[in-house]
C-alpha cells in the first residue's frame, strides 16, 4: 500500500486526543483527591511511622465523615483488634453488619471478622455461632479450623471430632490432632471413679482407626500418636491385671519409636518392680540407651543402677555414658541424685559431699535454660513433655528430647 499524504492530518488529531484524554486522567484524580479528607492521609503517614494511637483517632474521623467506606471501618476493626480493644472492634464490624446495603461478599468480610473479635474476647458461644453461618462462604475453611479451635478449648471432644473429620474431606492435609481427640477421650474415661474401661477401649480403637487411615494418605512415623496410644492401652491393661499385655505396650514403644523411650522407661520400671523384676528391666533400658542415648533415659537408668547397686557402678555408667555424649544437663541431674541419696556407711563417695554440693550448684546455673522441652512451630518451651503446645495450640510440636540435645 502506498503511503497517501493526506494521512499525516491524522498525526495532530491523535496527539490531541492523548492530551485531552490524559488533562481529563489528572483532573478526575485531582478531583478524587480532594474528596479524601486530611485525616485519610495522616492516618496513613502515622501508619507508615508505626503509630497505630495516632492512625485509629485519625482514622475514626474519617469514618465519622464518611460511613459508607466500608474497608476503613475493616482496617479500624483489625487494629482495635490487635490493640486488644475487643469491644470496638465488635462494635466496628457489627456496624457493618447493620448496613442493609452491605454486598454479600463484605457482609460474609464482616461476619468473618466480628466471629474473629468474639473468640479473641472469649465469647466461645457467640464466636461458634458466627463461624457456623459461614459454612457455605469462602470464609467456610477458616471458620471450620476457628471452630475446631473452640472445641479443643472447651474439651468438646465428640464436636472437635466430627469438624475435623469435616475438615479431612475438605483438605488433603495430615490432621495429627484426630487420634488425640479419641486418646483425650480415652484418658478421661480411665481417670474417672471408677474407670471407664469400657468407653476407653472404644476411643483407642478409634485412635488407632484414625491413625491408620492417615497413614495410608501420608507416608512416614507415626510418632507421637502411636507412643501416646501405646501407654494410654499399657495403662488400661495395668488397670485390667494384664501386666504382659501392659508391658508389651510399652515395649512396642522402645521398637517402634525409641527417641521417646525416655516417656515410657518409668512406667516399664513401676511395671516390672511389682513382680520383682527390676534388674531385668534396667538391663533393658541400659541397652535402649547404648543404642539410642537420651537424657531423660539417661536419668532414668543412673537412678535406678544407684538405687539397686549402688554409687560405684551408677557412676562408672554416668562417666562412660558422659564421654561418649557430653552434657552439663546429665551432669547436673547425676549429681542431683548422688547429693539426694542417702549415705550408706561404709560406701564411698567418688567426689566429697561439700565439693559435690558446690559443683553442683555452679552447673544448676547453667543448666536452667537447657532443661526445656521446646515447640518447634513457636518455640515454647516447658519442663514437661506435651502433646499438645501450650502456646500455639499445635499438635506434636514438642520434641521428646530436652534443648541441650537438640542445640
Amino acid at each position: 500500500m502506498d503511503f497517501e499524504p493526506w494521512w499525516l492530518i491524522f498525526v495532530p488529531v491523535l496527539f490531541a486526543l492523548g492530551w485531552l484524554a490524559a488533562r481529563f486522567d489528572i483532573r478526575q484524580m485531582l478531583s478524587e483527591t480532594r474528596v479524601l479528607p486530611d485525616s485519610y492521609f495522616r492516618g496513613l503517614n502515622f501508619l507508615l511511622n508505626e503509630e497505630p494511637d495516632r492512625a485509629i483517632d485519625a482514622f475514626i474521623e474519617v469514618a465519622k465523615l464518611d460511613p459508607e467506606t466500608t474497608e476503613l471501618h475493616f482496617a479500624l476493626g483489625s487494629l482495635f483488634r490487635r490493640r486488644g480493644e475487643m469491644e470496638r472492634a465488635i462494635r466496628v464490624h457489627q456496624s457493618l453488619l447493620n448496613r442493609a446495603d452491605l454486598p454479600t461478599a463484605e457482609r460474609e468480610h464482616a461476619q468473618n471478622e466480628l466471629a474473629q473479635d468474639f473468640l479473641k474476647a472469649g465469647m466461645l458461644d457467640r464466636a461458634e455461632a458466627g463461624f457456623k453461618s459461614l459454612a457455605d462462604s469462602r470464609y467456610a475453611l477458616d471458620a471450620l479450623r476457628s471452630l475446631i479451635r473452640i472445641y479443643e478449648s472447651e474439651h468438646d471432644w465428640p464436636r472437635a471430632i466430627e469438624a475435623v473429620k469435616t475438615l479431612r474431606g475438605l483438605v488433603d492435609e495430615p490432621v495429627p490432632q484426630l487420634v488425640h481427640y479419641h486418646c483425650e477421650q480415652a484418658q478421661h474415661a480411665l481417670s474417672q471413679k471408677p474407670p471407664n474401661v469400657d468407653a476407653a477401649q472404644v476411643a483407642l480403637d478409634a485412635a488407632d482407626h484414625a491413625a491408620e487411615v492417615s497413614a495410608k494418605g501420608h507416608a512416614g512415623s507415626r510418632g507421637a500418636s502411636h507412643v501416646r496410644v501405646a501407654m494410654l492401652r499399657a495403662a488400661l491393661a495395668r488397670l485390667e491385671g494384664n501386666i504382659k499385655l501392659e508391658r508389651m505396650h510399652l515395649e512396642s514403644v522402645l521398637t517402634d519409636e525409641p527417641e521417646f523411650a525416655g516417656l515410657v522407661a518409668d512406667a516399664l520400671f513401676d511395671s516390672y518392680r511389682k513382680s520383682g523384676e527390676s534388674a531385668q528391666v534396667l538391663d533393658l533400658l541400659q541397652k535402649q540407651y547404648a543404642k539410642y542415648p537420651s537424657l531423660d533415659l539417661f536419668n532414668i537408668v543412673f537412678r535406678e543402677l544407684r538405687a539397686q547397686h549402688g554409687s560405684e557402678p551408677a557412676w562408672a555408667f554416668a562417666r562412660g555414658a558422659l564421654r561418649l555424649h557430653p552434657s552439663l544437663l546429665g551432669l547436673d541431674r547425676l549429681l542431683e541424685a548422688e547429693l539426694a541419696a542417702p549415705v550408706v556407711e561404709g560406701e564411698g563417695s567418688p567426689v566429697l559431699g561439700a565439693d559435690l554440693t558446690l559443683l553442683r550448684s555452679v552447673i544448676h546455673k547453667h543448666t536452667q535454660r537447657l532443661d526445656r522441652y521446646a515447640c518447634r512451630n513457636c518455640g515454647f518451651q516447658a519442663r514437661r513433655y506435651y502433646w499438645q503446645c501450650p502456646g500455639c495450640n499445635a499438635w506434636e510440636t514438642y520434641s521428646p528430647r530436652r534443648l541441650e540435645e537438640l542445640e
